[in-house]
């Protein structure tokens, strides 16, 4: 990990917990604040180098969510956000998954526009890395709403980048849930490289990612999925993130790396069946963080996404991500602080996690087989990353077997 201080942006602000879908909804906005209150109370946001900007967006509203969303859908969610009783389920709206609220339209343009600040802001070089934990929103469909997420703030950003001379990205989406909105704007353009590494879509929501799924006619191997089974662990889901994850982003050498770490593949997440720890989460984070000052010099949008135990792992999760984006990664073995914890007990009544780590690793690294090591075909694991090199790896002049 690069020891020199970045420039460094993280979007915070209130107003960004506006984005509430009611008190008995998973997506609860208090993650975002605990997540906020534990990275000032461990001196994150004070690090040098480290800027807390407000959430912002362009002047235009309309204008530029119509890079990835149809004018109709964006219509409807104006009508909805207006008047919550007249959703149209059509779109995705006033759904279970996806409930109307008052001010629904203002909060998801602010979170999304803030994602596009932060791209402008890497690609004019004001920044090295940028952060908005209250992002990647990646189910949104051009025409719809699906899976907690109104806008796709991280296609928005990728848009925007494309638009202004970015001739090659890479997405990468370590959330427990197939990265489906964002996969489907680029399915057919080969300058976007989106990878996903997710619990497989034969029992897990929203049932797609698989890795036969390469992209359309003109970007064939620019998607790519690697399917989990349920229940994979820390060392087996690292193993198979880093068979796939450096070799193509290293063949596709992006100008800009986008990441979204959902983090709601850890084994307390009410949602899903997997059982990584915040040691693997952590982990990964600095890895993809490494990748990008290896290949695109810095650049790196870091996004939030799912996650669903909202004191135990969230803001943990995304204190981690933080924290390595401001070069001072947090040791795994750190006490949270009395005061957050104080809050978390007078809030919630219970008290939260005593330390930044869930005891997983060892001497502060969680370890795993290389790809290299060797393959094992009966092991669902390997069978899994194998599906995915043997579909994408020799699109891209790569070995399936060796890196």
């Amino acid at each position: 990990m690069a020891a020199d201080a970045p420039r460094v942006r993280v979007v915070w602000g209130e107003a960004l917990t506006g984005y509430n879908f009611g008190p008995q909804h998973p997506m609860n906005p208090i993650r975002l604040d605990l997540t906020a209150r534990l990275c000032r109370e461990l001196g994150v946001f004070d690090v040098p180098g480290v800027q807390v900007v407000e959430p912002s967006m362009p002047d235009d509203v309309d204008d530029f969510l119509s890079w990835v969303h149809t004018a109709d859908y964006v219509d409807a969610v104006r009508a909805a956000s207006a008047d919550p009783a007249s959703a149209d389920t059509a779109y995705g709206l006033g759904t279970e998954d996806d409930p109307a609220f008052e001010g629904m339209h203002d909060v998801s343009a602010l979170i999304a526009g803030s994602t596009v600040g932060l791209a402008q802001d890497l690609w004019r070089d004001e920044i090295d890395h940028g952060v908005n934990f209250c992002g990647g929103l990646h189910h949104a469909m051009p025409g719809s709403a699906s899976g907690f997420c109104i806008y796709n703030d991280a296609a928005l950003g990728i848009q925007w980048l494309l638009d202004n001379g970015a001739e090659r990205i890479v997405y990468v989406d370590v959330d427990v849930h197939h990265g489906d909105g964002v996969e489907r704007v680029f399915w057919n353009d080969p300058r976007v490289l989106t990878i996903s590494i997710h619990e497989t879509g034969r029992v897990l929501f929203p049932g797609t990612g698989f890795p036969g799924d390469i992209g359309g006619p003109d970007a064939e191997g620019t998607a790519v999925n690697i399917a989990l089974p349920p229940g994979t662990r820390d060392g087996a889901w690292l193993r198979a993130l880093h068979a796939v994850v450096p070799p193509l982003v290293r063949q596709f050498r992006p100008q800009v790396l986008v990441t979204q770490q959902g983090c709601d593949s850890h084994y307390a997440d009410p949602l899903a069946h997997m059982a990584l720890s915040v040691d693997a989460q952590r982990t990964a984070y600095a890895a993809l963080h490494d990748l990008a000052h290896e290949v695109t010099g810095g650049k790196w949008l870091a996004l939030g996404g799912g996650g669903y135990e909202l004191i135990d792992v969230v803001p943990r999760a995304w204190t981690h991500l933080t924290a390595i984006a401001a070069h001072r990664p947090i040791d795994l073995d750190t006490e949270l602080p009395a005061v957050w914890r104080e809050h978390v007990q007078r809030t919630f009544d219970r008290p939260g996690p005593p330390r930044m780590g869930d005891g997983q690793a060892e001497n502060g690294h969680v370890w795993w087989r290389s790809w290299e090591s060797g393959v094992d075909p009966d092991d669902a694991i390997d069978q899994s990353v194998l599906a995915t090199r043997t579909a994408v790896f020799p699109l891209h002049g790569l070995d399936v077997w060796f890196d």
